[in-house]
């Protein structure tokens, strides 16, 4: 039997079933107990309202993963890919000019299918926990905004991959490493100045005494930052939130305008100094480091797998092509990322870990930080007692208690009292 197909297969099932282990233990680790640490912010209406809303989304992915893991058996299967290859060649372009059309035939299928599940999630599960704040005529101008960028980003970046590909022979995938690399560096710039406003209102804090804390307390740590925004989160989304993007001098910090609405200015410059933080432990080089690395390790493989025969057999492919072996690859690569996306969430928690206590070290008020993370926990419904093997799969952030044992570990240490 071919090995691609074995490994293709074996990969999809097993990451099907492991969600399904996951999805169970997390609903077997729900306590009917509050944690004690939370009983200022949580009543038992609303740590029962957080549970519901744990099981509802449970429910949900399982319903979609069983979906898609299907769906996507039977695609290889029955020779899929091929159907939609034999009808681009049909108009006899060029490979770059077919390429796109393939991928954005896929594209408009995989978003025709993805959309019923989009607007159930949105409009029926946030609906019912109050979260949605957003307009149906918003979820369908979202869509044709994010092809508009398809178009103008995706496609010249598409096109660039193919032709090298197509045209540089052996050393095709240390050109295309090099230029995504340089995407890479070029893009946080760009999602500041061009991509985030097109989907949100980014306007400028107003003075008073956050904005003067914030400008002190960057001045203390010497993080010169352009801009502090208040984005307009709650045009989609009850949900609160604050990040922290850009490099060079298009740094800026986004508040969630849900953000501002329920938390102290004391709590909401602890999380600004958490964002300062990941900047000043060098978390986003870091980041940008190893995703250059990794992109070129994927680029070096994939290099060896272009125009594989016994590859396009699994598809029922009958011609070979660039544009279809970069898709394939893609699929052979996933247990390589399975394992790669394990590796960088324990990271990213650890981050997140190192960005607390710097938080705490340069606030010096680290009950404020703690007491953000609570109200947080509670405004999301959060899941207080997720199971230890979902974390490790799953979360690019520590729970919050603990990410609060941690501070509070750190107060102990430093002799000072919570």
């Amino acid at each position: 039997m071919n090995i691609y197909f074995l490994i293709i297969i074996s990969a999809i099932v097993f990451e099907f079933l492991l969600s399904i282990v996951v999805n169970k233990l997390n609903l077997n680790a729900l306590s009917p107990k509050l944690p004690e640490e939370f009983s200022d912010v949580y009543d038992k209406e609303k740590y029962a309202k957080s549970q519901d809303y744990t099981r509802e989304n449970t429910k949900f992915s399982f319903f979609t993963s069983t979906f898609f893991t299907i769906l996507t058996l039977l695609v290889i299967l029955f020779g899929f890919f091929n159907h939609i290859d034999l009808f681009v060649r049909k108009f006899e372009n060029n490979d770059i000019i077919s390429g796109l059309l393939f991928y954005g035939i896929l594209y408009i299928i995989n978003d025709l299918i993805m959309t019923p599940f989009s607007l159930y999630k949105n409009f029926i599960i946030e609906e019912k926990f109050k979260f949605n704040k957003m307009k149906l005529s918003t979820f369908f101008i979202d869509k044709i905004k994010g092809y508009f960028l398809i178009i103008i980003i995706g496609a010249p970046i598409i096109s660039l991959i193919l032709y090298l590909f197509e045209g540089l022979g052996s050393y095709a995938w240390l050109y295309a490493w090099g230029a995504v690399s340089l995407l890479s560096l070029a893009i946080q710039p760009v999602f500041n100045l061009f991509i985030a406003p097109i989907f949100n209102k980014f306007t400028p804090l107003d003075e008073g005494s956050l904005l003067s804390e914030i400008k002190a307390y960057v001045e203390k740590v010497n993080f010169p930052i352009a801009k502090v925004d208040v984005m307009d989160g709650s045009k989609r989304s009850s949900h609160s939130n604050a990040y922290f993007s850009g490099i060079g001098k298009t740094k800026r910090i986004a508040l969630f305008d849900t953000l501002l609405e329920k938390q102290k200015d004391e709590e909401i410059l602890a999380v600004i100094a958490h964002e300062v933080g990941h900047y000043k432990c060098k978390h986003i080089q870091k980041g940008i480091i190893l995703g250059i690395v990794q992109s070129g390790i994927m680029f070096y493989l994939m290099s060896l797998f272009i125009n594989n025969e016994d590859l396009f057999t699994v598809f029922k492919m009958e011609n070979l092509s660039i544009y279809a072996s970069l898709l394939f690859f893609g699929m052979l690569y996933a247990p390589i990322e399975m394992v790669l996306a394990f590796i960088f969430n324990y990271l990213s928690r650890k981050h997140e870990f190192e960005a607390d206590e710097y938080s705490a070290k340069t606030t010096g008020k680290p009950e404020n930080l703690i007491s953000s993370l609570k109200k947080l926990s509670a405004e999301n419904l959060s899941n207080l007692t997720p199971h230890w093997l979902n974390v490790a799969l799953n979360y690019s952030h520590p729970p919050t208690l603990q990410r609060i044992n941690a501070l509070k570990l750190y107060l102990t240490k430093n002799n000072e009292s919570y």
